[in-house]
C-alpha cells in the first residue's frame, strides 16, 4: 500500500506541480529507502507511520552516515510525501513534529565586485574563435541572470536580438522571458557569424553554444571555462558560474531595481527566495553610507 501512495505522489508532483524529471527520481529514491525501512519492520499501512516511527528512520539514517545535507535531503523527501498523505486525507493525524527541520540563518549568496566582472568579461579573447564563444557565453551569462542549466539550454531561436530579449525554460519547465543587453546580443551576434559555424564542423544543432566538438555545452566544460577565465583576470575568489547569477541579481538592485521585476528575471516561484538580495544590497549601503557620510 505504501509504495503505491508513493508513486501517487510521484506522479502528484511530477503532473501537477510540474517538477523536473531528475527531482522527481530524486523523490522516488528517497522515498524507496523509507519504503524499505518500513517494510523490514513489519509496517506496510501509512496509519502505522507515528513519531516514533520517523525518529528511528532519522536515527537509521544517522547510522548510515550520511552527510548532513543526504540526511536533510531525505526527510525532506519524507515530509513532503507525508504533507501530501494528509491534504490527501490518506492520514489521519500528522507525525511530522518530530521532523521540523530547526530554522537555519539564510546563507547570502556570493557575488563578485564590479570590476571583478569587468576583468572576468574582458579575460576571453574575442580574436579566437573559443575564446568569441566564451566571451559571448560569459556576457549573456551576466546580461540575464539565468541559471548554468538555462544558459547551455539555449536555442539558436531562443534569443530576438532585434527587440531585445531571449526565452529560457527553467525550474520544472517553466518559461519565461529575459531581457538581454545590447553589448551581450553584439557578442552572441559575432560569435554566430564567426564561431558557431567553425563548430558545426558542417553539420547542423539547434543549440546556440557548441564545444569544440559541435555537441552542445554541458555543464561541467562551462564551470571550466569560467574557472580559467577567472584565473586569467586575477579573480582571487573560488568562483562558480551561479556567482555571476548572484552578481547580476546584487548589481541590478544596488541600482534601484525593484524586488517584482528582478522576481521574474531569475524565475523565482517565491518573491521570498529573491528577497535575500535585499541583505546584501543593505549590506553595500551601509558601507557606501559609512565611507561618505562625515559623521558616520
Amino acid at each position: 500500500m505504501i509504495d503505491l501512495y508513493i508513486q501517487r505522489f510521484l506522479d502528484h508532483i511530477e503532473v501537477e506541480q510540474g517538477l523536473a524529471a531528475n527531482t522527481v527520481a530524486s523523490y522516488g529514491r528517497d522515498l524507496a529507502q523509507f519504503a524499505a525501512f518500513l517494510g523490514e519492520r513489519g509496517i506496510e499501512d501509512t496509519s502505522r507511520v507515528d513519531e516514533n516511527c520517523l525518529l528511528a528512520f532519522l536515527s537509521y539514517l544517522h547510522e548510515l552516515k550520511l552527510a548532513n545535507a543526504s540526511v536533510a535531503r531525505k526527510t525532506s523527501a519524507v515530509r513532503s510525501f507525508i504533507r501530501h498523505l494528509l491534504a490527501e486525507r490518506l492520514m489521519v493525524r500528522s507525525p511530522l513534529a518530530v521532523l521540523e527541520p530547526a530554522k537555519r540563518a539564510k546563507r547570502l549568496p556570493k557575488s563578485l565586485e564590479m570590476d571583478e566582472v569587468a576583468a572576468l568579461l574582458n579575460a576571453p579573447d574575442p580574436r579566437d574563435e573559443l575564446g568569441l564563444r566564451d566571451k559571448a557565453m560569459i556576457e549573456v551569462l551576466y546580461a540575464t541572470g539565468l541559471r548554468v542549466s538555462e544558459l547551455i539550454g539555449l536555442k539558436v531561436d531562443d534569443i530576438n536580438q532585434k527587440m531585445g530579449y531571449l526565452r529560457c525554460i527553467g525550474k520544472g519547465s517553466k518559461e519565461r522571458v529575459v531581457p538581454i543587453g545590447e553589448i551581450a546580443c553584439d557578442c552572441v551576434s559575432a560569435y554566430m557569424d564567426r564561431s558557431r559555424p567553425v563548430l558545426l564542423h558542417g553539420n547542423r544543432s539547434e543549440y546556440l553554444f557548441l564545444s569544440v566538438r559541435g555537441a552542445p555545452m554541458s555543464r561541467v566544460m562551462f564551470w571550466k571555462i569560467i574557472k580559467k577565465y577567472a584565473s586569467l583576470a586575477g579573480v582571487n575568489k573560488v568562483i562558480t558560474p551561479h556567482m555571476l547569477r548572484h552578481s547580476f541579481a546584487t548589481h541590478l538592485l544596488e541600482r534601484g531595481a525593484d524586488l517584482r521585476s528582478l522576481q521574474e528575471m531569475l524565475g523565482h516561484a517565491s518573491i521570498a527566495t529573491t528577497e535575500v538580495y535585499t541583505h546584501v544590497s543593505t549590506d553595500h549601503l551601509r558601507e557606501v553610507y559609512r565611507e561618505s557620510h562625515p559623521r558616520s
